[in-house]
């Protein structure tokens, strides 16, 4: 018992995310009852695994936070450890983002819209790559965090739970040259497959509309599976989830007016295979 007291004082959750996370995890754990060994058992692991996550001697996973989840009935919660891993692993994000992406992988509607540059769950790998790296150059973020950007958009893409997807793309997304002509070759060649998706319908809003853009800034609206909405928009510098239905739907208007200027798909795609010529 002393030993095991020694070892609870050596707990310090202010020291690092990880140890709050291990924190968390012990304290969830005891006021159910359980030992380290009831917990592994239920989390198909070791027990030395479950003392290394509390005392961060090892960083947690998403799959072991989903586990976690599952076990102490938090998942789906704002008090998930999925969510805890999410604000770890992707501190850098801006506020907001990490919560976002947990409603994104179970939404039944995804509502994207994009200026610049190609909407992220749209985007190959290089293409995410090469905008990572330029962060970097411009020193907005270190080479690790450039690293957890690319993952964690891939990893976004994996889990997206295949919801009917609505992008809609300034006309400056397949105009602007990111990477060169082969990087760009073949994300423009990547927006025609996903439209060829029967789950998704792919917009671009020309130039020609003019003042009707309804919008100045990327916006996400995802339309849950109870029907409920929320969006999520950012500027330079913050982003801002919002969950609030008065305010939400007019955001959701807007998005409606904005597909109705947009181009069709069908005249989208021609737009694509017209830019992509002059990347060959």
């Amino acid at each position: 018992m002393g030993s095991y007291m020694v070892n609870r004082k050596e707990l310090k959750p202010d020291s690092s995310p990880q140890a709050a996370y291990g924190a968390r995890l012990r304290e969830m754990r005891e006021r159910r009852g359980w030992t380290q060994s009831d917990l592994a058992t239920a989390l198909e692991c070791s027990s030395q695994h479950v003392s290394a996550v509390e005392t961060a001697r090892k960083s947690p996973t998403l799959p072991f936070s989903r586990r976690v989840d599952a076990a102490l009935g938090l998942a789906g919660t704002t008090d998930s450890f999925e969510r805890e891993w999410r604000e770890i692993r992707h501190g850098s994000l801006l506020e907001g983002f990490a919560e976002y992406v947990a409603h994104e992988g179970r939404a039944a509607e995804v509502r994207l819209y994009e200026i610049g540059i190609i909407p992220g769950l749209l985007q190959t790998p290089e293409y995410a790559q090469v905008l990572a790296e330029s962060a970097v150059t411009r020193g907005a973020i270190t080479p690790e965090q450039a690293s957890e950007r690319v993952a964690f958009l891939a990893e976004r893409q994996a889990i997206l739970g295949r919801p009917m997807m609505f992008v809609v793309m300034d006309e400056s997304c397949i105009r602007r040259p990111v990477g060169g002509p082969k990087v760009m070759g073949r994300q423009l060649d990547r927006l025609v497959e996903c439209a060829g998706d029967p789950r998704t319908v792919l917009q671009v809003a020309p130039y020609a509309i003019g003042e009707r853009r309804t919008f100045d800034l990327p916006v996400n609206v995802l339309t849950m599976p109870d029907r409920s909405v929320v969006s999520y928009a950012e500027s330079q510098a913050q982003g801002h989830l919002d969950r609030d239905t008065t305010s939400v739907l007019p955001m959701l208007t807007a998005y409606h007016q904005l597909q109705a200027e947009a181009l069709c798909q069908a005249e989208s795609v021609a737009m694509i295979q017209e830019v992509r010529k002059g990347t060959l």
